[in-house]
């Protein structure tokens, strides 16, 4: 197994039962990555700054999928991005703001934007994820290309206004479930798999040396993308099935392999 490159999504996956912390253990197995030459990627709908605040022990020695693909660092530098055509945004935040239960959230490349419903969101946001959070006023205002644009439903967003959104929007812009609580859009050729491959083509490697983990239907790409595709136990059913491999832990897992080293 010759491994170049791990990717790992991280709610659900790396972090478990809402944890905004990495574990000192998985900073530990991805220094021992370096060491051998081995990039880690952090695969997220988080903004870039929230994961290099996760990661910041090996921040600058660690690339990063963020936005579910819609942006892609590494070394600082933008390697790959993909924008939400302006107008189609405004009109879908618009109707976003009509539903009364759903929050907003506006992701630009250095901050979050939002005109928080209710002001825990905001602090939510802020202090528990660590999100660098900006509120406005009017989303007009904000000039920044629109990377991905999010709804938060604290009653479940699959079985209440998830449905309708993704039936209006869906044909427009890329809709993914990301959690119990959150709709992401984002531009329709955007996922984690497509961030994969721009990645791996900066780096001058094939999915063919890349192990990947995650356990939503926004990490399907980047599983059936990466050779070695690990999909949680904790997973659906149906993403289990599209991937050849399954495991309970990651930090086992990227365990098991650094002794084959």
């Amino acid at each position: 197994m010759n491994i170049q490159l791990i990717a790992s999504d991280l709610d659900g996956t790396l972090l478990h039962n809402g944890a905004q912390e990495v574990s000192k253990e998985i900073i530990t197995y991805i220094e021992e990555l370096i060491s051998h030459g081995i990039l880690f990627a952090a695969a997220s709908g988080r903004q870039y700054a929230n994961l290099r605040r996760l990661f910041a022990p090996v921040r600058d020695d660690i690339a990063y999928i963020c936005e579910n693909g819609a942006l892609v660092m590494y070394q600082d530098q933008v390697i790959s991005e993909s924008y939400i055509d302006r107008t189609t945004g405004l009109q879908l935040m618009e109707d976003i703001i009509e539903k009364g239960a759903c929050e907003l959230l506006l992701s630009g490349q250095s901050t979050a934007y939002v005109q928080p419903k209710n002001p825990y969101f905001a602090y939510f946001l802020k202090h528990i994820v660590h999100n660098n959070v900006t509120i406005v006023d009017d989303f007009h205002t904000v000039k920044e290309p629109f990377y991905k644009i999010s709804i938060c439903e604290e009653a479940g967003v699959a079985k209440n206004s998830g449905p309708f959104f993704i039936d209006k929007w869906g044909s427009a812009l890329k809709t993914t479930i990301s959690g119990f609580e959150w709709l992401d859009f984002t531009h329709p050729d955007t996922n984690k798999g497509g961030a994969l491959l721009s990645l791996c083509k900066h780096l001058q490697i094939t999915p063919d040396h890349v192990m990947a983990f995650g356990d939503n239907y926004n990490d399907i790409e980047m599983l059936t993308t990466a050779k070695y595709g690990y999909a949680m136990e904790g997973a659906a059913d149906d993403i289990k099935r599209l991937t050849p491999y399954h495991t309970a832990s990651v930090e086992r897992t990227i365990q098991d392999f650094l002794k084959t080293l």
